[in-house]
């Protein structure tokens, strides 16, 4: 079965009414038969049949054992990172997510818990740092915002040998591009505000497991800790599924064209993405993608902040934003938007410099998008020859 059916056919007719769409079930409670007897649902914050759909919606897509909704994507990170305890270690890679980061850096190291942050395309940086008391080897594939590709089932293997779980955050790729459980990770995380809802209109968060007994922890967390998803916000995130496949089919031939219009272009350093040949890592991308995704980022030869910032306030197309996956393209300048909690030293040793720019191609044609760009560039390109 393709992908695209396998995602219908897995959001169930209601079977109450045979709707088609998933009702939404705006209610704090259930009544019970009796005391402790019920239809399988008794409170909205331990179960709710809309967001019981979402779940294993996700769980079906990312071919899990159990996933978990969460009122934002770092709350399901929040949730996965109460699985450790004080003296556990983290490896992480280095160019991680900044709101990652700061959870890591300014919440849980006051609780004991360690992170070390290596570049983990490099199988020898995870050999060489991984310790007894590494818990959760932590990767981003791709990274926001230089796409690096770090290999899943590698790095999978190596946890395993030394008693630790992979955790890996699908954001960028998603379950259409890639299932990172098959390739033997152990939880996979999504900000389903992103691809997985797709349309910029809601915020939401996942967690997808492999066993019946990290399922019950996080289901304990879940429960205990209170982040749950909305029902409403359930529902637009199943119905921002129903479209997965060709939105980021649609985003990803578009960004591929970008990324090779970007390469040529005079104004340009640095291009990154997955699915150009020069990528680091382009053959372990090709061996466990399907496409190379809708994220493009880019520095330019001027690289100073001032040359990023006026390309993405010249855009017409592209709207400055913070986020990505939406049908609607978008621009940011993570030195100054999503990674501004980062210290500057640590920011550039991840390769994040500061005329980065990462766009987030959406659903309009390419020549148009390729267009808006070309000209934000063209007048950073003559202000900087004024300049001279």
């Amino acid at each position: 079965m393709q992908e695209e059916t396998r995602i219908l056919n897995s959001i169930p007719v209601d079977p109450l009414t045979g709707a088609i769409s998933t009702p939404i079930y705006q209610t704090s409670t259930f009544e019970q038969e009796a005391p402790g007897v019920h239809k399988g649902f008794d409170y909205a914050r331990s179960n709710n049949p809309t967001r019981k759909v979402l779940e294993d919606l996700v769980a079906t897509l990312e071919n899990g054992k159990a996933g978990f909704a969460f009122a934002s994507g770092l709350a399901a990170i929040d949730a996965v990172i109460k699985l450790l305890s004080a003296g556990d270690e983290v490896l992480a890679v280095d160019d991680i997510y900044g709101g990652t980061y700061r959870i890591f850096t300014h919440i849980y190291s006051k609780f004991g818990i360690s992170v070390n942050y290596v570049d983990t395309t490099d199988i020898n940086n995870i050999i060489d740092n991984i310790t007894p008391k590494t818990k959760f080897i932590w990767i981003e594939t791709p990274t926001n915002p230089t796409l690096k590709i770090s290999d899943i089932e590698t790095i999978a293997k190596i946890a395993h040998q030394n008693g630790a779980y992979l955790v890996v955050d699908n954001t960028f790729a998603s379950p259409a591009l890639q299932t990172p459980i098959d390739l033997g990770a152990d939880i996979i995380i999504h900000s389903a505000t992103k691809y997985l809802a797709g349309h910029s209109d809601v915020i939401a968060g996942v967690v997808i497991v492999n066993t019946q007994d990290l399922a019950e922890k996080i289901k304990f967390i879940q429960n205990s800790s209170g982040g749950i998803l909305g029902p409403f916000d359930s529902w637009l995130t199943i119905r921002g599924i129903e479209t997965l496949t060709l939105r980021i089919q649609k985003q990803s031939e578009t960004a591929q064209k970008l990324a090779e219009f970007l390469l040529e272009n005079e104004a340009v350093d640095t291009v990154f993405y997955p699915g150009l040949a020069s990528h680091h890592n382009h053959e372990i991308a090709k061996k466990q993608q399907k496409l190379f995704g809708g994220v493009v980022s880019f520095t330019l030869k001027e690289d100073t902040i001032v040359s990023a910032e006026k390309v993405v306030t010249t855009t017409k197309l592209f709207h400055l934003a913070e986020s990505l996956g939406g049908v609607k393209s978008l621009i940011c300048h993570p030195a100054q938007m999503t990674h501004k909690s980062i210290p500057e030293a640590t920011r550039l040793a991840s390769g994040v410099k500061n005329s980065l720019i990462r766009v987030s191609v959406g659903i309009e044609h390419a020549d148009d998008l390729i267009e808006d760009i070309k000209n934000a560039l063209e007048k950073v390109k003559a202000e900087v020859e004024l300049k001279n």
